[in-house]
């Protein structure tokens, strides 16, 4: 029987790869989205998944995120907890909403969404729990302070999760990836682009579908005694 994988913000970029890959893989795939509904139509569309809107930071949204997948696809086996928001602004100008909403986004919703599913995993044996962090959460940024240690906040979280689960057949890793040619990417202008290039010595910027493959594997049985650990992906520009 197929696996059923869910991969938060999975509708554009890093997500929307993944997404692919997995359903490739042959899993049925299940992407979140929280408010972009022209791609997550045609992300539906074009890959033949299903789509669920949600806020990820937000409790009760997870909750029935999980249900909806469940309901129409089964058990979640795979979890992909890869959406993310930046707020960027130096610490000592940053305001309470701009540090609540990265953190809340891109870490509280680690344990909402990991919470929805790892009492079946353990019940069933098997679990595949994969969180996408960062270069930045390994090395920190500057006007990241926020997203940094969200990031950072992952890999913990990875860890910890890891022990706990490792004698249920459920293994919990993170991927860091560096500067990925995404929308997000796109956005900086040509000038500070090609200042960050000349840093990476792969002298490009990475694929989403290289971010994907390597989540293909962790999702795998083929990775069953990898856990707790973190791919850096960042074509040499930090090496941990």
């Amino acid at each position: 029987m197929a696996r059923v994988a869910f991969v938060t913000g999975g509708t554009r970029g890093i997500g929307k790869a993944i997404s692919a890959r997995l359903k490739a893989d042959g899993m049925k795939v299940a992407a979140g989205y929280s408010g972009n509904e022209a791609a997550a139509r045609a992300t539906a569309d074009e890959l033949g998944v299903m789509v669920v809107k949600g806020n990820v930071g937000v409790w009760d949204d997870c909750v029935s995120a999980a249900k909806a997948v469940e309901a129409q696809l089964g058990p979640i086996d795979v979890l992909v907890n890869n959406a993310g928001i930046t707020r960027d602004g130096f610490f000592h100008k940053m305001s309470h909403e701009q540090w609540n909403d990265v953190i809340r986004v891109n870490m509280d919703s680690c344990f909402n969404m990991t919470r929805q599913v790892i009492e079946g995993m353990r019940a069933r044996g098997w679990g595949r729990i994969v969180n996408i962090s960062s270069i930045n959460g390994q090395k920190g940024q500057v006007g990241q302070v926020n997203y940094s240690a969200a990031k950072a906040g992952m890999i913990g979280f990875t860890k910890a999760l890891a022990q706990e689960s490792a004698n249920k057949g459920i293994t919990v890793n993170c991927v860091a990836p560096g500067y990925i040619d995404t929308d997000m990417v796109a956005a900086v202008p040509e000038e500070a682009m090609k200042k960050i290039i000349a840093t990476i010595p792969v002298g490009r910027l990475g694929k989403a579908e290289e971010i994907a493959s390597a989540v293909s594997f962790l999702a795998s049985d083929g990775s069953g005694f990898m856990t707790g650990s973190t791919l850096t992906m960042n074509g040499a520009q930090y090496i941990v």
